[in-house]
């Protein structure tokens, strides 16, 4: 199985293939879209996409690459996020003038940042930012990154675990070309869909009120702007079940009575993560 995640080999999406996937061939990818279009072309088989943090939020890209895609999400994964501070072999902490890697992972590190002084600069990704430090050579410059990247690359590990929360979790999803919905009753599900509302008075607000009075937990509702239109806006949501549940199936039939489009790009097994969380 060959599985495409955007990044160079060593970056977070890697570390949660090695995890959800043990033994599975990785294809690093430049950017988002080209991941998405080599699964769509079948050169991968799967994709592990990061689609939000604890810490910094929303990846916002996927928001808007992943329902014009075509593909379909068959599950999802949660991994707790440790970062590095990492540097050319024999660099010191008093060496260190700058420090690069994906602007979420410098957002998400901010204390150590602060606390050397050192000035950040956004590069693509974690792991290609190790790998670009260690062609450099130059002891002035370190990276955020994981502690595989460090090994790939061989680089020091100046601070580890530099992370201002210790709670800092990437929830990434596994993308496919076809959908394989999970099957009813096979244990906690997540059904994940977007739709666009009608142009007509409360009209968000009457197609979730099924979701309320049927007893459905969304558990996540994004929103965002269509082909950069401020009045045309596409929503993305998760929630709790199965689409044949009785409960969502009339929750669902609402929300399509007020919405001019509605997909289900995904039907699959909760994290147990969710779980530990929940219990907390």
């Amino acid at each position: 199985m060959k599985i495409a995640f955007q990044g160079e080999l060593g970056a977070n999406s890697h570390i949660a293939i090695d995890e959800a996937y043990p033994g599975a061939e990785t294809l690093p990818c430049a950017t988002f879209e080209d991941a998405l279009a080599a699964i769509s072309s079948g050169e991968a088989d799967l994709g592990m996409i990061p689609i939000e943090n604890s810490v910094a939020g929303r990846v916002a890209d996927i928001h808007h690459l992943l329902p014009h895609s075509g593909l379909f999400i068959i599950g999802e994964w949660f991994l707790p996020v440790r970062h590095q501070l990492v540097a050319v072999p024999g660099a010191k902490l008093a060496d260190i003038k700058t420090v690069e890697s994906h602007v979420h992972a410098l957002g998400q590190c901010r204390r150590i940042i602060r606390k050397l002084g050192i000035r950040p600069i956004v590069a693509a990704d974690t792991a290609g930012s190790a790998r670009d430090i260690a062609q450099r050579g130059d002891k002035s410059c370190a990276a955020i990154a994981s502690a595989l990247a460090a090994r790939i690359y061989g680089l020091d590990i100046l601070a580890e675990d530099v992370e201002d929360e210790a709670h800092n979790t990437t929830r990434f999803v596994v993308l496919a070309r076809e959908p394989k919905w999970a099957q009813q009753h096979s244990g906690h599900l997540i059904t994940t869909f977007v739709f666009n509302v009608r142009n007509v008075p409360a009209a968000l607000y009457k197609a979730l009120g099924g979701f309320a009075t049927n007893g459905v937990n969304m558990t996540k509702l994004e929103s965002y702007m269509v082909d950069g239109n401020f009045f045309a806006t596409q929503f993305y949501a998760d929630v709790d079940g199965h689409p044949d549940d009785r409960g969502l199936t009339f929750a669902l039939e609402e929300l399509k009575f007020f919405s001019k489009e509605f997909r289900i790009i995904g039907v699959y097994p909760a994290h147990p993560f969710r779980e530990t969380f929940a219990a907390e």
